[in-house]
């Protein structure tokens, strides 16, 4: 079969290997569709553990079942999760799944820029998701995304009637401002550098967008009376932390999804800043197989049109092509792969 295997940004090396072979509790699925992620593009994050063969927003079909997996057929439809909790640590007990170790530790094999891939047994207990029959593949695919925005926005509390302010317009920005929308945020603003990402942001849910963070508070104000409910950054610029922090209201929460650069730091008054305010500055990491099941719900509701989102859909021998989209991020939103194309 082939496989992406990624060296860096402007590596990436189409090999043949193996079909992987699967013993008694393990699945093989057909790779379909899988989703470029921003975070494949982070060389800093897997710059210890190369070449890899990258790709975790994968649906496809099950083309073999082990003989004691009891719970899925060959032939159905499904979104895989590559990295799945053991739903008995303490972290899990307490729903807090994307602490969990064994989460950060698993992986389906080898990749979801393949063509086929290996569900070891964990995964194929927790993280394989019947997709309805309604729903293609590639709609599919944005289970894994949404599911991680989902999580972010049950931590923050987004709901109607609240003011939210998505800083960072890209793929994940684009989920952040479509969610908010469907739960009925009363206002919602963007703001990215790119007038062609800002566009579809309106497109999506946002009632003002705007290229500058620094008229993000005279556009809640004059829009609002007041400042933002939620903050959620999409990007870890630190002057776009830092901006967040001015614009976000008394009891406000700021939703730091992007991680910044190694050796990023931010200097705050900490009385300034929190006292007599009762700010919540928090994060989110991944997705447990709650948030995957309540994603694919939201998808297939339509109240999110995920394929509208798709720019481009490239086979795995133009991958060069889908990641250099990505990181120019001029004329591309979401990329798709099909491994079989």
């Amino acid at each position: 079969m082939l496989v992406a295997n990624y060296f860096s940004n402007k590596d990436i090396r189409l090999e043949e290997v193996e079909i992987p072979s699967i013993n008694e509790k393990e699945v093989l699925v057909e790779v379909i569709a899988s989703g470029i992620c921003g975070s494949d593009l982070m060389q800093w994050y897997k710059k210890d553990n190369l070449p890899k063969v990258l790709g975790h927003e994968t649906s496809g079909k099950i083309i073999e079942v082990g003989s004691k997996v009891q719970d899925y057929k060959i032939g159905e439809r499904v979104v895989v999760s590559h990295h799945v909790p053991c739903m008995e640590c303490r972290f899990c007990k307490k729903k807090l799944e994307t602490m969990c170790e064994t989460l950060k530790s698993t992986n389906y094999y080898p990749g979801g820029f393949s063509q086929y891939l290996r569900m070891p047994e964990i995964n194929t207990k927790y993280g394989i998701f019947k997709i309805p029959d309604d729903m293609s593949y590639e709609e599919a695919s944005f289970a894994e995304p949404l599911a991680c925005v989902l999580r972010g926005q049950k931590k923050i509390g987004v709901s109607a009637n609240d003011s939210v302010v998505v800083i960072g317009a890209g793929i994940t920005g684009m989920l952040h401002i479509a969610l908010a929308k469907a739960l009925n945020a009363s206002f919602i603003a963007a703001v990215d550098l790119k007038k062609n990402r800002l566009d579809l942001a309106e497109d999506f849910g946002a009632d003002k967008v705007s290229t500058d963070v620094k008229e993000l508070k005279d556009i809640l104000v004059k829009n609002t009376g007041r400042k933002a409910d939620h903050i959620i950054l999409t990007t870890g610029n630190t002057k776009a932390v830092l901006a967040a922090l001015e614009c976000v209201e008394d009891g406000g929460k700021v939703l730091l999804f992007a991680p910044s650069e190694p050796g990023d730091n931010i200097t705050l008054d900490l009385t300034k800043t929190f006292f007599k305010h009762d700010l919540t500055i928090t994060s989110t990491y991944a997705n447990s197989p709650q948030d995957l099941t309540d994603s694919l719900d939201i998808i297939g509701s339509g109240k999110i049109q995920v394929h509208k989102m798709i720019t481009n859909r490239l086979p795995l021998k133009d991958i060069q092509k889908g990641f250099d989209l990505v990181s120019s991020g001029e004329d591309s939103l979401k990329v798709i792969i099909e491994p079989h194309s």
